[in-house]
């Protein structure tokens, strides 16, 4: 069996199946009670924008999908819930918790892993924005290569970092150690799990961190 990503050959109900007709027969979802704080919880507004971690059986981290993708492999028990979101999908005569992480009952061959494409907007995500000298975290940045261009440095993942214009302006054409710059971290291609099928998230959610290997 394999696993690719929103469809694949455990592909379970159709489009025009709704969920709200029968999430009341779901056992696998966590009905909550009135007595306790449910009603302190947000409500989830959007089913299809929030997103759900899905790990293989082996509890490796394999896919993001959206809530109503989740719920649905929830009803027809392809998956079991693992940790739960602070926030609550209310039906008309129930409450019910919404899943952070699930995992799938059977284990999936793990689908090879895309390379993030190398441009300036994914160099910028990988490094938050920041400047990888003076830390400045700014919307004006450009691309500084840490080995010169002139001196035969690549435009490459390893070589290429977010820079402020005026950290650019004082390297020039000179090596991090030549303009006495720290470099902030050694840049690297990036290790995003979940890049070909929603983009690189900018916001990971803090519960899904223990599934997640550690970044660079």
């Amino acid at each position: 069996m394999t696993y690719n990503g929103e469809r694949s050959q455990w592909e379970v109900g159709t489009a025009s199946q709704s969920i709200d007709n029968r999430i009341d027969a779901l056992e696998g979802l966590q009905s909550l009670s009135t007595e306790n704080n449910s009603l302190e919880l947000e409500p989830l507004i959007d089913l299809s924008g929030a997103r759900v971690l899905i790990l293989n059986a082996s509890f490796e981290p394999l896919h993001v999908c959206s809530v109503k993708r989740a719920i649905s492999l929830l009803m027809y028990e392809v998956a079991e819930r693992v940790e739960d979101a602070p926030k609550v999908l209310r039906t008309p005569s129930r409450i019910f918790t919404v899943p952070s992480v699930i995992r799938l009952k059977r284990y999936v061959k793990r689908p090879h892993r895309q390379r993030v494409a190398f441009n300036r907007r994914n160099v910028f995500r990988r490094d938050d924005h920041t400047c990888q000298y003076c830390t400045q975290r700014s919307n004006d940045l450009t691309l500084d290569h840490v080995i010169p261009r002139s001196r035969g440095g690549p435009t490459t993942w390893e070589n290429v970092v977010a820079c402020c214009r005026r950290c650019n302006a004082k390297k020039r054409d000179r090596t991090p150690d030549e303009a006495r710059m720290d470099l902030r971290h050694r840049p690297a291609a990036p290790q995003f799990l979940f890049s070909s099928a929603y983009g690189l998230l900018l916001e990971i959610d803090p519960i899904w961190q223990k599934y997640l290997p550690r970044k660079r």
